[in-house]
C-alpha cells in the first residue's frame, strides 16, 4: 500500500511539473521530439528506451551502437517537459538521481547544448548522439525517433 502511494504521488508530482512547466513557456501545446542524426539508422524507440538512455541506465543505442545523451540547458522549458513526460522526474528528482549516479561512479549526466538548435546542430554532425528538441526546430539533418505530446 505504501509503494502504490509512492508511486502514485510521484506520478502527481510529474504531471504538476508538466503542468508548471507548460504554463511557464506560455506554450500548453508544446511539442518536443526526440532525434538522431538523420545519417542514424536507428528505427522509432519507446519511451522507456529513451528514459533509460537519458537516465545513464543504458549506454547504447537499442541495436547495440554507442550512444551519447544530450540535453537542454539546465532550467530550459524543453529540459524540464521532456524529464517530466519521458521520466515522470522533475527537476529535483533528476538532480538527486545523477548525485547518486555520480556519486556511486555508475555514470555522469547528460551533455548540454544552449537550446534546440544546438542540440540539432550537434546530433546532425554525430550519428552517435540523441537529443530532443521542440518540434519546430526539426529540419532534413536530423531524425525524429520518438515524438512526445
Amino acid at each position: 500500500m505504501r509503494i502504490q502511494f509512492r508511486h502514485r504521488f510521484r506520478q502527481l508530482a510529474a504531471g504538476a511539473v508538466l503542468l508548471l512547466a507548460q504554463a511557464a513557456s506560455g506554450n500548453a501545446s508544446a511539442e518536443l521530439v526526440v532525434i538522431v542524426s538523420a545519417r542514424n539508422p536507428l528505427p522509432p524507440m519507446s519511451g522507456d528506451q529513451v528514459a533509460a538512455i537519458f537516465l545513464g541506465q543504458a549506454p547504447r543505442f537499442p541495436d547495440g551502437a554507442e550512444v551519447v545523451a544530450l540535453d537542454q540547458r539546465l532550467g530550459s522549458n524543453e529540459r524540464n517537459l521532456f524529464y517530466a513526460q519521458v521520466t515522470g522526474k522533475s527537476p529535483a528528482l533528476l538532480k538527486a538521481h545523477w548525485s547518486k549516479m555520480v556519486f556511486t561512479g555508475r555514470g555522469q549526466p547528460p551533455r548540454e547544448a544552449a537550446d534546440s538548435a544546438a542540440v540539432r546542430r550537434m546530433v546532425a554532425d554525430n550519428p552517435a548522439m540523441i537529443g530532443y528538441i521542440d518540434r519546430s526546430a526539426l529540419d532534413a539533418s536530423v531524425r525524429p525517433v520518438l515524438v512526445l505530446r
